[in-house]
């Protein structure tokens, strides 16, 4: 439902999935400034030592894909969810690049 929400506002959405982060924890990974993490249960993990030490944030917010209701509640809910990151995500790079 995450991929058919951008596709709904025609946002990029091909190539896009869910990641595990140590997919970004190797040898061989990109350069990242900041980690940003939105899942509850990332929040209770113990997180691996990020190369380069970026500075990290847990934003917490409801995760879609639990709700409940009919297909029009659920495409709605998962909308919301979207304007709340895209909200907080619109802040923080609109501050100095703080996390």
């Amino acid at each position: 439902m995450a991929l058919a929400t951008l596709k709904d506002l025609a946002l990029p959405h091909e190539g896009f999935r869910s990641k595990s982060w140590d997919e970004f924890a190797g040898d061989a990974v990109p350069v990242m400034h900041q980690i940003v993490t939105v899942c509850d249960n990332a929040a209770g993990e113990a997180c691996p030592v990020w190369p380069g030490h970026p500075a990290t944030a847990h934003w917490p917010f409801p995760d879609p894909a639990k709700f409940q209701g009919s297909d029009e509640e659920v495409r709605a809910h998962f909308r919301e969810v979207f304007a709340m990151i895209k909200k907080r995500l619109d802040l923080f790079l609109a501050s100095e690049g703080g996390v």
